[in-house]
């Protein structure tokens, strides 16, 4: 049997009909309107709920406004409610009904409950219509000279409505004044803390364009001022206490005398029940003391015992928040926080962002007292069911070797991570005996001993896998087998996707090479040849340098490659000092939780997810409608979104079938006799005669090739349109539907490097080779650009997603084109351009 059709369907007891109903209930309140009946206010309350479930449900009721209204005429205090709620929903929408409510609000206003007159208040100024303006005045006036302290919270902040409104109004109503009496007068706390913050908000705003707001905004942090909130703040609630310890953070003190005595009042604070405050108190410690290097440190002392008590008693959500500004601390002063390790161990019911950062504090307290003990610890959790957890604590030991001098228990316990026959213990462990091994070579024999009996088929991951050939090279006079394990995985070359891997062989084998030749002859020149005609970039660049190195001296290249080894007395932090003191600045703030300064995250260019150039306006991408522009498949680029990425890996890059940078090695017959001779880079737009190489040399490394292949002919030069125009809208459409065609890496010249300051120099350079920028984003050494072109003859566009990274001078693009067959031409042209990029 089928379904009824939809308009014999049952309707839903939830949602009118139709019009039909909303009429019902229109007839219902007109007849109620007027009635005093014994049970009247029931049979309202009733029809109310229906009309607030169908506004809420986003049915559009604003028909019965004026029954409404008209209905609001009366002394429960729960249909004023209602009916302010249906007001002010639909009184910004419609202007012209907003003045049916005025009288009855006025009215309401004078009402003899204090309660009904200050709803009432709230809701005339919640209007927010700039022709209702001048009936707030009276109101307001009269609200803030109320009796009552809950009919001045809400006046005080009608004021600060009204100024959003019309600023202009507001000021030469003398508002600012009356808040200014009231915050210095009234006996109400909270009336006080409205005054405070309306005024902060009004005077700001003003002192762009008033001298007087300046002097304002300034006499709020006098000292008078400041301690006659300070005085006080027992009284305020915990949102009040909050902002006035912000302004207390402000205050310039005038001696030591004034820091004491400000601390001396907010000593207690320190022991409030509430994160919140107990932060900002810290923060009020802190900066006061800042110039004062002794009472500093005892300062850290002080606050100490309330953080780690919030810790411990809050949820896991304050926890975390708390941990965040400890974590802060204890980079700062470690030792202070030393003798309190334990109280950073992980429970076993605690989330694991909440573990993962008690880990890295247990790292940066640990020292040569309590090394032992955290280790222990962390080695416990090597076994964690929580895989990601497990990985932390192994990096954490890791860390901790690296930063102690006696590493000798450290070592045992890495090692025997090695014997746990975990797939991801063992790869992270191989990581960090790399790294310990770069700063303590002493250790070697033992290290070595343990990790020439891993077996390189179990290991999977490109980070572990590049750490064993890194040991392989390094230590191939103590591993025996290390020839032919490199041998093994040089011979898979193909099968292997990760570019770090593949330049981690290529070194492995030059070093392996030099202290056991024979061995590795066949190897090395198998890995040369694959290396030089790799797709990507850099494998290419380095299996050529070696190549040419070797060919011009081998002692040299021994020299450069495998020079003698020298410890690494620290490594690079991630973070420079400059950021963490930033980031000290803003304590108590978002900017201590995301661990990055707020201008990272707030301004333009770090918020959106590109901005549009200034050639096209300068409109924003939203973070909402950045969410429209998702390719709706994914691809083999990783191309999930517009955002700029910083840590875009290399083995998400897509591969390209005809890669104009993949070159091939130079083969041609020569006498090594004879004179050496530069050799040059066969590519696209090379000669059709390239210089020989030594027959001798390759025949030496097992290359076996007598010549190289003949160039591909370049193709022609593709024309662009210089006068080319795309509409934002559509380059995102095109880029959700469109595949990608390819995807390269180009090297930027230090010219090129030294002018990439602002993203507009190499948006107006690429728009001098009729490649149009459509989109930038990101700062320094991090830039990404959406360019868009178009065939001169017929409109074919080409899309392309540029990412620069100034620091390694690389550029990685993808380009996708409506012809595809075009795509490696368009690519040879905006090599092309990005190229003469700073060039005179």
């Amino acid at each position: 049997m089928p379904p009824p059709a939809a308009s014999a369907r049952y309707p839903s007891p939830s949602q009118p009909s139709g019009k039909s109903e909303v009429t019902d209930l229109k007839s219902q309140l007109r007849q109620l309107a007027g009635s005093r009946a014994p049970g009247v206010d029931d049979s309202k309350r009733d029809l109310f709920k229906k009309v607030i479930s169908y506004m809420t449900i986003g049915i559009d009721v604003s028909s019965v406004f004026g029954e409404m209204v008209m209905c609001s005429a009366t002394s429960d205090i729960v249909l004023k409610k209602m009916c302010y709620l249906y007001v002010g929903n639909y009184a910004k929408g419609n202007p012209d009904l907003s003045l049916l409510t005025i009288n009855f609000l006025q009215r309401d206003c004078k009402d003899e409950d204090p309660m009904i007159r200050g709803l009432a208040l709230r809701s005339l100024c919640s209007l927010r219509v700039p022709n209702l303006v001048e009936y707030l005045l009276g109101p307001l006036g009269s609200g803030l000279k109320d009796n009552n302290s809950y009919v001045r919270i809400i006046a005080v902040t009608g004021v600060l409505k009204l100024y959003h409104i019309s600023a202009t109004t507001c000021i030469d109503a003398e508002f600012p004044a009356t808040l200014k009496s009231l915050m210095l007068h009234d006996s109400d706390a909270q009336v006080v803390a409205n005054c405070l913050a309306a005024l902060q908000e009004i005077w700001s705003l003003e002192a762009s364009h008033s001298e007087e707001a300046c002097r304002e905004k300034e006499s709020l942090l006098s000292k008078p001022l400041i301690y006659y909130f300070l005085n006080r703040i027992k009284e305020f609630s915990e949102w009040a206490q909050c902002l006035i310890l912000e302004l207390a953070v402000k205050y310039v003190p005038s001696d030591s005398n004034d820091i004491f005595d400000i601390m001396n009042l907010l000593e207690d604070r320190l022991q409030h029940a509430n994160g919140a405050v107990v932060l900002a108190t810290v923060k009020v410690f802190l900066q006061l003391t800042l110039s004062m290097t002794d009472v500093h440190q005892q300062v850290y002392e002080r606050i100490k015992s309330p953080l780690l008590t919030l810790v411990s008693s809050g949820s896991p959500e304050q926890s975390y928040a708390i941990l965040s500004h400890l974590h802060l601390l204890v980079v700062r002063a470690p030792f202070i926080f030393a003798s309190d390790y334990k109280h950073f161990y992980c429970q076993y019911n605690e989330p694991s962002y909440v573990k993962k950062l008690k880990l890295e504090m247990l790292t940066a307290i640990a020292n040569e007292s309590n090394t032992y003990e955290i280790v222990t610890e962390l080695c416990e959790y090597a076994a964690n069911v929580d895989i990601e957890i497990a990985r932390e604590s192994i990096r954490a030991v890791g860390k901790i070797a690296l930063q102690q001098y006696d590493v000798n228990a450290i070592v045992d316990r890495l090692l025997q991570f090695l014997e746990m026959e975990k797939d991801y213990v063992t790869a992270e462990t191989l990581v960090l005996v790399k790294d310990l091994l770069r700063k303590h070579p002493q250790w070697s024999h033992d290290c070595i001993s343990v990790v020439g009996g891993i077996s390189s088929k179990n290991i999977q991951e490109p980070k572990a896998k590049a750490a064993l050939i890194w040991m392989l090279g390094e230590y191939a006079q103590d591993m025996s087998d290390a020839p032919y394990i490199l041998e093994n995985l040089i011979e898979n070359w193909e099968e292997e996707h990760s570019a770090e891997v593949r330049l981690h062989l290529l070194t492995a084998a030059m070093k392996c090479f030099f202290k056991r030749a024979p061995e590795t002859q066949k190897a090395l020149g198998i890995a040369l040849a694959a290396g030089i005609a790799d797709f990507h970039q850099d494998v290419h660049d380095r299996a050529l340098f070696y190549y040419r190195v070797l060919q011009h001296d081998v002692h040299v290249a021994e020299r450069v490659v495998s020079p003698p080894q020298q410890a690494v007395s620290a490594f690079a932090d991630t973070q420079s000092s400059e950021i963490k003191d930033r980031i000290f600045d803003e304590f108590n703030s978002l900017s201590v939780i995301y661990q990055k300064p707020s201008y990272m995250f707030t301004d333009k260019e770090h918020r959106g997810p590109f901005e549009f150039s200034d050639e096209l306006g300068s409109t924003s991408i939203t973070p909402e409608a950045s969410t429209d522009i998702v390719p709706a498949q994914q691809y083999e680029a990783n191309d999930k979104d517009l955002l700029l990425s910083t840590d875009e890996k290399d083995d998400n890059k897509g591969v390209s079938n005809n890669n104009g940078s993949a070159y091939t090695a130079p083969y041609e017959n020569s006498n090594i006799s004879s004179q050496m001779q530069e050799l040059a880079i066969s590519g696209p737009a090379a000669s059709a005669t390239t210089t020989q190489s030594s027959f001798d040399f390759d025949d030496l490394l097992g290359l076996g090739l007598s010549s190289a292949p003949a160039p591909t002919p370049s193709p022609p030069l593709l024309k662009l349109n210089a006068r080319a125009s795309l509409d934002p809208r559509a380059f995102q459409q095109k880029w959700r539907q469109l595949p990608i065609s390819l995807t390269q890496e180009y090297s930027v010249n230090p010219q090129g490097i030294a002018a990439l300051t602002v993203p507009q120099s190499l948006i107006k350079h690429m728009q001098s080779h009729s490649i149009h920028c459509i989109a930038s984003g990101g700062q320094a050494p991090n830039f990404k650009f959406f360019f868009f072109a178009q065939k001169e003859a017929e409109p074919s566009d080409y899309l392309t997603e540029c990412i620069i990274n100034s620091s390694s001078a690389k550029a990685q693009i993808k380009v996708k084109a409506d012809e595809q067959s075009t795509s490696q031409a368009f690519a040879t042209v905006f090599e092309t351009a990005l190229s003469r990029f700073g060039m005179p």
